[in-house]
């Protein structure tokens, strides 16, 4: 589905999300017109978006849990489609392994953490078991994962620091800034203007506020498997607590690593991982894994059917809606 010049220009929006068509087909040596049109297929036939991911704090109150779900035997895609359309549920994948579904929530407070995970959830017709452990701190997200494409001087040229704003004042204006970067992470300082009945320039500050602080950070929306890795797990592992931090930081600078955190319950880190093939996930389980210190148990669950990614439904690797 996707041929080189595809995958060059994800490669290249990964590590400039909001970079013009301009930019991008002058840093992977192709004209603006083609770059265009690429990126505009690639949105039209809902195998690419860019969003904004915000920052948790901005989000709700407290982090985010990872549970995971035993079903019935012959309940697990309905239980899975189920959670998919709970408003907290971030992601949800019917998989193998620890569970037959794993999903990532996100309550707005407390309150409603303690009434999803104990009420809510539990009764999803089909629901054998839940088991759920709180997300304490991530080292690394999904809009950090690269496709490693380009070499060194594309890299250092689409990496350069963005122009400076001055810092416009905060207010409700701001929260409809942050709200159209969460849909659509490349809109432009005219499309908010717009939107929002603001100048260009106060929009253009707002924007770049947002960014430079670090609440909304624009990602790449694409499965991994039409990227080349048609393999993806979620690893729990189980450390000794003086190795817990080296342990997760390791972890998150492999090439295969689009989200880890520590976590509070029965594990202490989490992975979740894409690989190409089998070959490459034994190997990172025998010998990327071996050489840490302090992993006593690991426990793997592998990813059958993505429902949900950040909150955008997911279809035969299509982006369906947010």
């Amino acid at each position: 589905m996707l041929d080189d010049a595809d995958l060059d220009l994800v490669a290249a929006l990964q590590i400039a999300p909001r970079a013009s068509a301009a930019a991008l087909a002058d840093v992977l040596g192709m004209s603006a017109s083609t770059a265009g049109r690429r990126l505009a297929r690639m949105e039209e036939q809902r195998i690419l978006r860019v969003i904004g991911q915000v920052d948790w704090a901005a989000r709700a109150e407290g982090n985010p849990r990872h549970v995971w779900v035993t079903t019935e035997p012959g309940a697990s895609s309905r239980v899975a489609r189920a959670l998919a359309d709970l408003p907290e549920a971030q992601l949800v994948a019917e998989t193998s392994g620890k569970s037959d579904v794993y999903c990532a929530v996100h309550p707005v407070d407390r309150a409603q953490a303690r009434e999803l995970l104990t009420a809510r959830i539990p009764s999803v017709p089909g629901i054998v078991a839940t088991h759920s452990e709180l997300v304490l701190r991530a080292l690394t997200k999904a809009d950090s994962w690269r496709l490693h494409r380009l070499d060194d001087a594309q890299v250092r040229a689409l990496s350069e620091p963005a122009e400076q704003a001055e810092e416009p004042a905060r207010g409700a204006d701001e929260h409809g800034v942050l709200r159209l970067l969460r849909n659509d992470g490349r809109i432009t300082a005219a499309q908010a203007a717009r939107a929002l009945g603001l100048s260009q320039s106060t929009a253009y500050r707002m924007i770049q506020s947002l960014l430079r602080r670090g609440v909304v950070r624009p990602r790449v929306e694409i499965e991994p498997a039409l990227l080349g890795y048609s393999l993806e797990v979620v690893i729990a592992l189980t450390v000794s607590p003086g190795a817990i931090q080296p342990v997760a930081d390791e972890l998150a600078r492999h090439p295969s690593a689009r989200y880890v955190s520590i976590v509070a319950g029965t594990t202490s880190v989490i992975h979740q991982g894409v690989f190409r093939h089998e070959d490459d996930l034994g190997d990172f389980l025998t010998r990327d894994l071996a050489h840490l210190p302090g992993i006593t148990a690991l426990q793997v669950s592998v990813v059958l059917k993505m429902l949900r990614r950040y909150w955008i439904y997911r279809e035969d690797g299509r982006l369906v809606s947010p």
